[in-house]
């Protein structure tokens, strides 16, 4: 298993310093599956409907911001398999709002969704349990910057909190409100 440490700079684009910058410090696969936990009880109680709320014209449905946090993880998933393999083929980036204008979120039941999410994040632990040391270490190139193993799974995470942090502040909020 992974040591303890964080991601350094130099470990990833500066985009993602605002993910790697709000995992907290503490034991990887508890925070892992403390998210998938948090996620499920956040959003679960919401009906279809609610799902469907935008907090402003032109944004994400609920149920398109999951959409596009499982497709994410499925590629940082991706991007960290072939990088800890050693694979140095450089990975493309993906255009997160064309993928969520075809990804057909809004016409599937937030279960659905929420189910996906599960499967994705347990194969993402199932990954993260199967490196040794030596796969954290290696670099490999995503979206034409330079990212480790580490930083990809500090990605990962940090990912998930930008998200649940903007479904309490802005979605939840307003739809307590009216």
């Amino acid at each position: 298993m992974m040591t303890q440490k964080r991601p350094q700079p130099n470990d990833y684009a500066p985009y993602y310093g605002k993910y790697v910058m709000l995992v907290p410090d503490g034991d990887f696969l508890e925070i892992l599956e403390t998210q998938l936990r948090d996620m499920k009880l956040l959003l679960e109680p919401l009906t279809d409907h609610q799902a469907d709320f935008r907090y402003a014209p032109g944004k994400w449905s609920i149920k398109e911001s999951i959409g596009h946090v499982n497709d994410a993880e499925r590629i940082f998933a991706v991007r960290m398999l072939r990088i800890a393999r050693g694979d140095q083929t450089p990975l493309p980036g993906f255009e997160q709002d064309d993928f969520v204008k075809v990804s057909n979120a809004s016409s599937q039941k937030l279960s659905v969704l929420l189910e996906e999410f599960t499967a994705i994040r347990r194969a993402t632990i199932a990954l993260i349990r199967s490196l040794d040391d030596a796969s954290w270490l290696r670099r490999g190139t995503a979206s034409g910057k330079e990212v480790s193993v580490l930083a990809i799974a500090f990605i990962i995470v940090g990912h998930v909190l930008h998200h649940r942090a903007i479904f309490e502040e802005k979605y939840l909020q307003a739809l307590a409100r009216s």
